[in-house]
Formats: structure tokens, sequence, C-alpha cells
């Protein structure tokens, strides 16, 4: 049975392809036997976030515009462990260049500490620089320069609905290294069992992609209702998560409107909530344009206005240029 489903919820949209057949993400790329199993497509040190990302197939949501939909909605990648993904916390931590205090375990703060030039290294350290880490603290990897930092991420698709996988990881992440453990999620699995189980586990941070504030929109996005969803950020910051959260925009379809709510709510909450404002692009089975930068400045300019006092612009490479 559906572990949402046992547990009252509703299901996901989680239909995988694997091989031939369309299954359930949980089936198709999870196992627990003696141990329990992730299908992983790829894990590495990422840029802008500056740290080590575990990139995993299968998900909850099937997003018309799913910028990962190649692993996230086909059963790709290789088998990993528990134990196996220690080994590789084990050996990123050995390339750790910048320690980052808990509250700053984000997204958010990494792309806000280092902008990835590499100019401190290579050149002359440009005005724009933030000024946060040391040239030799910046290495070169093959998503560009930056530092390293103490956390390791799991992103790509999300079964957070089966949250054993990220619990036994996270047990042995804490018990042997220093890092700090992150999750990116779509919050639809974060009941308050998991979240418990996460809790205890000793997971540190999420960064919930909150992606449309109306229910509508929401299941035409992602197949799924938003209504659990939208409590979340209360729920995570009560039990002591750190949290951030990441909106798109998407012309005609999450637009000033949804953002600004979406912006409220996160005030109520806690006004110093981390939130970064993306520009959509066109991905998988959505073809609309991408905002342009003016409509991304007039949003970030609504969501300042809204109280929160964290709020930074992303994906500024993908607007589009407005209609002549």
């Amino acid at each position: 049975m559906c572990n949402l489903e046992h547990q009252g919820y509703a299901r996901g949209s989680c239909i995988t392809k694997s091989g031939s057949r369309m299954i359930p993400a949980c089936e198709a790329t999870s196992l627990n036997q003696e141990t329990v199993y992730r299908l992983v497509k790829s894990a590495h040190l990422s840029r802008p976030e500056h740290y080590f990302s575990v990139y995993q197939s299968g998900c909850s949501f099937t997003c018309l515009n799913c910028h990962s939909h190649e692993f996230t909605q086909v059963a790709t990648g290789h088998w990993l462990s528990p134990s196996e993904v220690l080994d590789l916390a084990r050996s990123y931590e050995l390339q750790v260049t910048y320690s980052e205090k808990k509250e700053r375990v984000t997204s958010y703060h990494g792309a806000d500490m280092c902008k990835g030039c590499g100019r401190c290294v290579t050149d002359v350290r440009p005005r724009s620089c933030p000024g946060v880490v040391d040239p030799t603290q910046v290495i070169l990897t093959p998503q560009g320069w930056g530092p390293a930092r103490n956390i390791i991420g799991f992103t790509g698709g999300d079964l957070t609905c089966c949250p054993e996988f990220y619990a036994k990881c996270t047990r042995l992440i804490k018990k042997q290294t220093d890092l700090y453990v992150l999750i990116e999620t779509n919050g639809f699995g974060l009941t308050p069992k998991n979240l418990d189980i996460l809790k205890k586990a000793g997971v540190d941070s999420f960064r919930l992609n909150m992606k449309a504030f109306k229910d509508t929109i929401h299941k035409m996005l992602t197949g799924v209702s938003n209504k659990f969803i939208l409590e979340l950020p209360w729920e995570i910051k009560h039990m002591g998560f750190v949290l951030e959260v990441s909106t798109l925009y998407i012309p005609s379809w999450v637009e000033i409107d949804q953002i600004e709510h979406i912006a409220q709510l996160l005030v109520e909450v806690d006004p110093r909530i981390p939130f970064t404002l993306l520009a959509s692009f066109p991905s998988y089975k959505m073809t609309e344009r991408s905002p342009t930068y003016d409509e991304m400045v007039c949003a970030y300019e609504v969501v300042r206005n809204t109280g929160l006092k964290n709020v930074r612009m992303g994906n500024l490479s993908a607007v589009s240029e407005p209609a002549r």
C-alpha cells in the first residue's frame, strides 16, 4: 500500500517509466530488502549551491515543466545503499574548503556567498564579489568555480513519502562525518509522521520548492493538490529545521499574484526565511516563454514589500526578451 495512503493522505502523481512498464516511483526507484536502496542518477559537487548533491531518480510529482524529467520521470541510474552514500559523503568531506553554520545550510546562502566566476583565483577579485570566501577556498570542478561547503544535499527526484532511505543515510552521515544534511523537496511527502522520522534521524534543512499558490494551478502543473504543502513552512520551522523556499515565475501560470501570496504566507511564519524567485524556462511538456527581466524585477519588489528580508532572484540567464 502507498505509504501516504496508509497515513491517510492522497497518493502522489508518481507514475514512472521503468523499462516498458509505468509503475509508482517507489516501486521503480526504491528497494527495501535487507537494507533500503535508492536509484541515483549522479552525485557530485554542484554549483551554484556549492555543496555535494545526490541526484535521485523517480518523483512523487509529474511536473509539466520538470527540468530533470529524463531521470525523475524515467527510472535511470545506479542503486545506492545508505552505506554507499556514506562512502560518498566521507570522500567529499576531504574536499570541503568552507564550513558553514547550521542556519546557513541552504542553497540560498551558497549562491549568495560566491558568484562562481573564479576571478579571485585566475585574475583579480571583481567589485561585485561578496568577499565571503578566500581564494584558497575556491576550487574548480566540472560545474565551475566555488567553495566546497560542509553540506550534502538530496535533490533531483523526491521520494520523501518513503523517508527510510533519507533517515538511514542521515544517521550514518551524522555519526561518521561533520557534514550537514539538506533535502530539496516538493513537500508532498512531508507528513507529520515522516517529518518526525527525519527529525529524529538528524536532517538539518529543507529546500521547499513551492510550485504554485492556487490549488487548481498546482494540480495542473504537478498532478496533485497543494493544500497540505501550504501548511508546511510553519510545520517545518516549528520542528526546528532550517527552511528555505523557492518558486518559479512561469508566465500565464505562476505570476506575481501567486508569488505574492506565497511570500505573505512565509512572512507570517518567519520573515527571515530565505526565498529564491527563479525564472522558468521551456522544459519537458511546457513551452511557455520565460519571464522577462522586468517581470522578474517587478515580482522581486512585490516579494520584498511583503516583509521578507532575504530574497534573491535566480536563473536570470533564462529570462526572455520583451516582445517588441
